[in-house]
C-alpha cells in the first residue's frame, strides 16, 4: 500500500477484505506469476522430450486404487519427468497451480479449465461372507435398517457427498441411518468390510476378481461418478501435459469397471 499508494485492503474487525484496487493488483500479480510459470515449465523441457516436473491430483480412493498401478509404464516411457502424485480428497485449484492436472470424479465447473471425460466410477454394495452368515442378506433397500453399514465418515467433500448414500437410502425412521463405523479412506473401508465390520458402497475398481467379498442387492441403483482430466489453459501447449493426457486416456479406454 505504500508503494502503490492506494488502500488494498478494508480492515475488519473479522479480517482484511480487498478493494476494488486490490483485487486489480491480484488480478495482474496472479496473471503474471502463471506466466511466469508456463515459461519456466517450458524453458524446463527440451525440443523432443518431454521434461520437468509434473503435478497431478485426484482423490485418495482413485490415486490409490488405480492410478498408481499404472504410473510405472508412465515412468518408464517418461524417464525425465518427475511425476508427482497429490492425493487429496479435496480439490486443489489448479487455476492457482497447486497442481498442473487432476482427475476429478465429477465434471468440473471452473470455465477456464480444458476438460476430458475419462471414464465412469461404478459403486455396489458389499459385505464380507462371515457377515452375510452372521447377519443374513438382505433382500431389499428397506431391510438395510437391521444391519451395520460403513460410510466415508467426515470431512466430505460436497462433491462426494454421495459416497454416504447407505445413511439416508431406504425407507427407515430418524431422517438418517447412524453407521457402525465412519472411515474417511475408501481403502480402508474395503479393509474394514473384509473383517466383517458390515456393509459398504464401495468402487468396483477397489474389487478385484478373486475377492472374496459378497456383492449385495445387485439390481439396485447405486450412485456412480463420471470422471475427468482436467488442466488450465495455460499448460495446453506444454509436451510433459500432452503426452500424460494421452497416456491417461488410453489408459482410460481399457477401464472395465
Amino acid at each position: 500500500e505504500h508503494d502503490v499508494g492506494v488502500p488494498l485492503f478494508n480492515r475488519h474487525a473479522r479480517g482484511l477484505v480487498l478493494t476494488e484496487q486490490g483485487e486489480m493488483l491480484f488480478r495482474t500479480a496472479h496473471d503474471v506469476l502463471m506466466k511466469l510459470e508456463t515459461i519456466k515449465s517450458r524453458l524446463t523441457e527440451t525440443k523432443d522430450r518431454p521434461s520437468g516436473v509434473l503435478r497431478v491430483t485426484t482423490t485418495v480412493g482413485l490415486g490409490a486404487g488405480w492410478l498408481t498401478e499404472r504410473v510405472q509404464e508412465f515412468i518408464e516411457l517418461y524417464p525425465e519427468i518427475s511425476l508427482q502424485l497429490i492425493l487429496a480428497n479435496e480439490e486443489l485449484d489448479l487455476t492457482m497451480r497447486q497442481a498442473d492436472c487432476a482427475i476429478r470424479l465429477r465434471q468440473p465447473q471452473q470455465p477456464d479449465l480444458i476438460q476430458r471425460r475419462l471414464f465412469t466410477v461404478h459403486f455396489h454394495l458389499y459385505a464380507a461372507p462371515s457377515y452375510v452368515a452372521k447377519h443374513g442378506r438382505p433382500s431389499s433397500v428397506a431391510e438395510l435398517k437391521a444391519h451395520r453399514i460403513v460410510t466415508f465418515g467426515v470431512p466430505v467433500p460436497s462433491h462426494l457427498s454421495e459416497l454416504n448414500w447407505l445413511e439416508t437410502v431406504g425407507d427407515f425412521e430418524g431422517g438418517q441411518r447412524v453407521p457402525t463405523l465412519q472411515i474417511n479412506d475408501i481403502l480402508s473401508i474395503k479393509r474394514a468390510v473384509q473383517g466383517g465390520a458390515g456393509i459398504a458402497m464401495l468402487p468396483d475398481y477397489v474389487i478385484s476378481k478373486d475377492s472374496d467379498l459378497v456383492q449385495l442387492l445387485p439390481e439396485t441403483e447405486v450412485p456412480s461418478f463420471d470422471t475427468y482430466l482436467a488442466y488450465p489453459d495455460a499448460m495446453k501447449n506444454q509436451a510433459k501435459l500432452h503426452v500424460f493426457r494421452d497416456f491417461i486416456i488410453a489408459k482410460a479406454r481399457s477401464w472395465s469397471f
